[in-house]
């Protein structure tokens, strides 16, 4: 990596990669606000465009996922259409508005205390090196502490996307769906949840999420430092080889923990299912085993071809926004003793 001074998303010449001008001089009003500040306004605002671009595959992901009735046996695009003609647009964007208000502070967290944990590492642990390792180490950190401090939010999320409303109660195949809304909101579904379970209910399913983060979080800053090092450095700084690194590093790491994914939303959504569905799972192991042995071990890999198909651009527009941001915000590069803990 050969940088132990300089942030691993430190700012480029991204002003000059999109409008062609150097970076402009002029004082900003933001000048005045913390280095972290700037952070988490470039890191928020990144996670923002890059999740509504792909909501209505992520929609449709959920949606195959939880063996929704009507959708579980069809592909991408049928479903698409299905979901176009008895929703409309909107359709494709339900549970959105939870999901951009769980990934603006998710995505500022994650970008944020990944550089305070990787400098912690760095100052307190130099036995360690400055390796890739410290990546693994700080980009696990820092998942996890965005995990718990957003998860209520991905819940209501899951629970909004969940719901498929029908303009008619059956379909030509005689298949019932639900036309029954359970929740109209996001404000509706903490307070239904919170009062049917307290806390532990708005924390349903963290377990898979926190399994699948730390190890996701980990590897994909492992293997983007990792391919970045491979690459001459007169090339580093190119904004399209870190996208194309990123993108990488984001399908490598979705491949290994897809499958707690997939226990995590079913776990999420089994108060709204039927017995019949499954469900009930207690605990993480035993949801991979009774997806397993019930559903097929397919279904531990149900929608991972529409999450190869939105990691894609959404890993491409949202370090492209972060950079872009950043380099908005003037924000410096941290150096290793700006942080001791």
């Amino acid at each position: 990596m050969g940088s132990s001074q300089r942030s691993t998303l430190s700012t480029t010449n991204v002003g000059e990669f999109v409008d062609g001008s150097p970076g402009r001089e002029e004082v900003w009003a933001v000048d005045s606000l913390p280095v972290y500040v700037r952070e988490l306004i470039a890191g928020g605002t990144a996670g923002a465009f890059a999740k509504t671009a792909v909501a209505p595959l992520e929609r449709i992901k959920i949606l195959l996922q939880t063996r929704t009735e009507g959708f579980h046996s069809l592909g991408v695009y049928q479903s698409l259409k299905k979901l176009l003609k008895n929703e409309g647009i909107r359709g494709f964007y339900r549970g959105n508005g939870a999901s951009v208000l769980r990934i603006v502070p998710y995505a500022a967290l994650h970008f944020m205390t990944y550089e305070e944990y990787r400098c912690w590492l760095l100052n307190n642990y130099p036995n360690l090196g400055s390796g890739p390792s410290i990546d693994l180490l700080a980009g696990s950190a820092a998942g996890g502490t965005a995990v718990l401090c957003t998860y209520p939010l991905d819940l209501a999320r899951t629970k909004l996307a969940y719901q498929v409303v029908g303009k008619r109660t059956s379909f030509g195949n005689g298949m019932n769906i639900h036309s029954q809304i359970a929740y109209n909101g996001l404000k509706d579904v903490f307070m239904k949840v919170y009062k049917e379970g307290g806390v532990r209910g708005l924390y349903r399913g963290v377990g898979p999420t926190l399994v699948g983060i730390l190890p996701y979080a980990g590897l994909k800053f492992y293997v983007y430092e990792e391919l970045k090092r491979r690459v001459p450095e007169e090339h580093q700084k190119s904004v399209i080889l870190r996208l194309s690194c990123g993108a990488v590093a984001g399908l490598f790491g979705q491949t290994f923990t897809y499958p707690l994914d997939v226990v995590r939303r079913q776990m999420q959504v089994q108060s709204l299912q039927s017995s019949s569905q499954g469900g009930g799972y207690r605990s993480t192991m035993e949801g991979l085993i009774s997806i397993t042995c019930n559903q097929g071990y397919r279904q531990l890999f149900a929608g991972l071809s529409i999450n190869y198909m939105k990691i894609v651009p959404s890993v491409a527009i949202g370090f492209t926004a972060y950079d872009t941001m950043k380099t908005w915000l003037k924000v410096p590069p941290r150096q290793k003793s700006t942080s001791t803990g």
